[in-house]
């Protein structure tokens, strides 16, 4: 028996497998046309399901930030790159347990989380690669200078069982309206010729230059040097990438489905999603609220408490009623995911399937603990 949006208690994520079908081919075709390995971030979906359909579509492996991540997305992918500072022993011990099947990559920007890393390769009995993480601008993790990528670079060669794998960085800074990143892709262009020429001059080409997020993905072909690129974001889209001229707001795929459960107040209608499943992450990019209705962008959601968003009116002729229905587009879909334990997929207002959200959270994959070193994979 057919279940219909109607049925389903809320609030509750609903992707629309259209939506979601069109962005995971266009950003393959993307990469595909401009000669890029396409490494999708999981932090987005956190779903084996979708992670294999990803791979389907030509990517060459996955992106992680959290050992969680990685444990569950062995399930379907043998080259993981974990893009996070492999700091702390309880981290490098389940990196070192990962399957032994799986290429595993990490990031790192300090010569002294080498010895561990080495060590954990040792009690793993495997290598790992290191990529040499790079600030281009962002200025949250990575080396601050091409003589420090150098020296980093010659140290993971000197390492025992770890192996350069070349350079990374992370474009966060670059947020603006897609038309309007020229100007910063000329910068990222500039600075990443430094890195990549002192790498070279060093005897140390990097094998491959990993730049990512999805607010950028679109224009890294007019990076020269960029082999790869790690979206996230791509595979449901939001309220933020909508705004920057990153997807058409018709490219939104995951909403978060609620119900209207008062209109008491004049201007103002209430919905059944507050902060537990929206996040109380600001817009990044031009406007206000905390997210917008599908159906009626104009109506955000202007504030809200745990169980309680409030939908500001005062700019649309939609009037509401108690017990209505409605998608609201996240200002940042990758903490609403993590909110919640299962997708619900659907096709116009029935539902087709759902899945769960098998990486979500910190600790140890139960799958990951039973299995054992090897096992064949779900795809």
């Amino acid at each position: 028996m057919t279940t219909f949006l109607e049925q389903l208690e809320t609030p509750v994520p609903v992707v629309d497998l259209d939506r979601m079908a069109l962005n995971l081919d266009r950003m393959a075709a993307y990469a595909t046309l401009h000669g890029l390995q396409l490494r999708p971030h999981v932090k987005t979906h956190k779903s084996p399901r979708i992670a294999a359909e990803q791979l389907r579509h030509g990517a060459v492996g996955l992106t992680c930030a959290t050992l969680r991540e990685a444990e569950v997305m062995s399930e379907v992918c043998d080259d993981i790159l974990i893009a996070y500072p492999p700091v702390g022993a309880a981290r490098l011990e389940r990196l070192a347990c990962l399957p032994d099947d799986v290429q595993v990559s990490v990031a790192a920007d300090d010569a002294n989380a080498l010895p561990a890393l080495s060590l954990a390769a040792k009690l793993g009995r495997r290598e790992f690669r290191v990529f040499v993480e790079a600030d281009m601008g962002m200025h949250r993790v990575g080396v601050a200078s091409p003589e420090k990528a150098v020296a980093l670079a010659r140290a993971i060669s000197d390492s025992s069982g770890l192996v350069f794998g070349g350079l990374l960085f992370y474009p966060g800074h670059i947020r603006q309206d897609v038309t309007q990143q020229t100007a910063p892709l000329a910068g990222l262009t500039t600075d990443l010729a430094r890195y990549l020429d002192a790498l070279r001059d060093a005897g140390l080409p990097a094998p491959v230059v990993s730049g990512g997020s999805t607010p950028a993905a679109w224009r890294m072909h007019e990076v020269p040097g960029v082999t790869q690129v790690r979206p996230g974001t791509y595979v449901y889209n939001d309220r933020t990438t909508a705004a920057i001229g990153a997807c058409h707001w018709d490219d939104c795929a995951l909403t978060v489905l609620a119900t209207v459960v008062s209109v008491a107040v004049k201007g103002q209608a209430v919905v059944d999603a507050g902060t537990k499943a929206l996040g109380r992450e600001p817009i990044r990019a031009d406007g206000d609220g905390f997210g917008a209705l599908l159906d009626h962008p104009e109506v955000i959601v202007s504030r809200m408490s745990e169980e309680h968003g409030i939908l500001d009116l005062s700019k649309s002729d939609w009037k509401p009623r108690l017990g209505d229905l409605v998608r609201i587009v996240p200002n940042h879909v990758c903490i609403v995911v993590h909110l919640f334990d299962e997708i619900i997929g659907v096709r116009g207002h029935a539902v087709e399937t759902r899945w769960p959200v098998a990486a979500r959270g910190r600790g140890p994959s139960t799958d990951s603990i039973e299995s054992g070193p090897s096992r064949p994979r779900a795809v």
